[in-house]
């Protein structure tokens, strides 16, 4: 997959990622409870994630069942590389900077990667 996921395809993704394989009626009616989306909506963005590579889908009689062919935890990655690096340069000490200046890092926060920096020294 190497074309992005828009906002919309993501709420999409993230319905299959909780539970797949799913019909195009079965997604719209998960998303429905965020978003107000008709089920030709869903379906186009079904459309969208299955030319994009990140949905598969196989016929199950007179209907497709879809499912995500990217892994949640592969898209994360992926997205949060690209963030890195697109606006820190590729360097992930900026981003943390950048938060914690903005006071958008909370005591826990700091706990937590004064955690994680622990465990991997060790």
């Amino acid at each position: 997959m190497s074309e992005r996921i828009s906002e919309a395809e993501l709420a999409v993704m993230e319905v299959l990622w909780e539970e797949a394989p799913l019909t195009a009626t079965d997604v719209a009616g998960r998303v429905a409870r965020q978003r107000d989306w008709s089920l030709a909506t869903v379906k186009t963005l079904l459309s969208r994630l299955v030319a994009k590579e990140a949905v598969g889908h196989h016929l199950d009689g007179r209907r497709f069942l879809y499912s995500p062919l990217v892994e949640r935890d592969a898209y994360v990655t992926r997205e949060s590389r690209r963030l890195v690096d697109r606006f820190f340069g590729g360097r992930l000490m900026p981003l943390v900077a950048h938060l914690a200046e903005q006071q958008s890092l909370s005591d826990d926060d700091i706990a937590e990667i004064e955690k994680l920096l622990r465990e991997m020294k060790s």
